[in-house]
């Protein structure tokens, strides 16, 4: 069986359609989504983005959560150190409270100097930053009240799932493989090696290990389905280059990071990063399993031709697939 998701970083380029109508479409996408059986949604963070990346997922969520019944809405990952500790447990709660338990919260320390330096914060202390943020959250979602550096603290209201929601750290490191060993519920890295660290540093702390694999494994991530893929490549090459490129300045696009720096369209089609499929394509994709990761509006795709592409998958792969319903979280 398949699961299906949508992704969404809601980057708005200068020479594509407005934001308010790539968000129109955004939550309009969720909502059709849901009726199809759609396991789940991601929302992305960034911050000091000339193309508008989003910056405030949670609104987003609970817009979904609003617009939707069944699917997963998930925030990978929210920047932690950008958010003051108190204010960040209780706007969770109330978005968990309303998408009705569905969300799900990854956590990252971040790792853009531009970012830290907007919000006036040193990047070489995130990693104190996200253990005493993390130590808050669990005190926090308790809905007791607790000491807190010399006060007294009380959340409410609590979200809605119980005991609390879990605590997904993601990472690029080895730190924050044992990082999220020591302080969180799980961790979802960019690489299988970083799953390893984690595994052996939780046999070290004598923690029970998760049940199934590396959460960052496996399916397929598909930016169009198309009966003609030259021509869709065409239409949005603009917006997967962009993308491309600023995510490469980001990671400085050293040899190994997720973004490598691409020049030509022949190497952006090379590199994987963003994929075309024909609806057999697709099909055979789906049938094996695991995920199929759908980012309609990647790099600010007009959302005609992301439309397009989702009811193609809808009209001519999605009756012939198996899919897995939404799970409980």
């Amino acid at each position: 069986m398949v699961k299906l998701s949508l992704s969404y970083e809601m980057r708005i380029p200068d020479f594509g359609p407005p934001g308010e109508a790539l968000y129109e479409a955004a939550l309009d996408q969720c909502e059709w989504a849901d009726g199809l059986g759609f396991d789940s949604v991601t929302l992305s963070e960034h911050h000091a983005s000339p193309d508008g990346y989003m910056p405030s997922p949670l609104i987003m969520a609970s817009a979904v959560g609003a617009r939707t019944k069944r699917m997963r809405i998930s925030i990978s990952l929210i920047l932690l150190p950008f958010y003051h500790p108190h204010r960040l447990a209780e706007d969770a709660a109330v978005c968990d409270l309303i998408c009705g338990g569905r969300l799900d919260l990854m956590f990252g320390a971040g790792y853009r100097e531009e970012e830290f330096d907007m919000y006036g914060l040193d990047l070489h202390e995130r990693g104190r930053t996200m253990k005493e943020g993390i130590e808050f959250l669990k005190l926090a979602w308790t809905g007791e009240p607790f000491e807190w550096q010399g006060r007294t603290v009380h959340v409410l209201p609590r979200p809605a799932q119980r005991p609390r929601p879990k605590i997904i750290l993601g990472g690029a490191s080895p730190a924050s493989a044992r990082r999220a060993a020591r302080i969180a519920d799980g961790y979802a890295p960019i690489a299988p090696r970083l799953y390893e660290i984690y595994l052996e540093e939780l046999t070290k702390l004598g923690k029970p290990l998760p049940e199934g694999g590396d959460p960052g494994v496996g399916g397929s991530t598909i930016v169009a389905v198309s009966d003609d893929p030259e021509r869709t490549w065409a239409s949005i090459e603009r917006n997967l280059m962009h993308d491309a490129v600023v995510y490469a300045g980001w990671t400085g696009g050293r040899k190994g990071a997720m973004f490598a720096q691409v020049q030509t369209s022949e190497e952006l089609k090379a590199s994987g990063q963003y994929v075309v499929l024909t609806p057999e394509e697709c099909l055979e994709k789906g049938q094996g399993g695991g995920y199929l990761r759908f980012r309609p509006l990647v790099g600010g795709i007009d959302p005609a031709i992301a439309w397009e592409s989702l009811q193609l998958f809808a009209d001519k792969v999605l009756p012939k697939l198996e899919v897995e319903a939404p799970s409980a979280g």
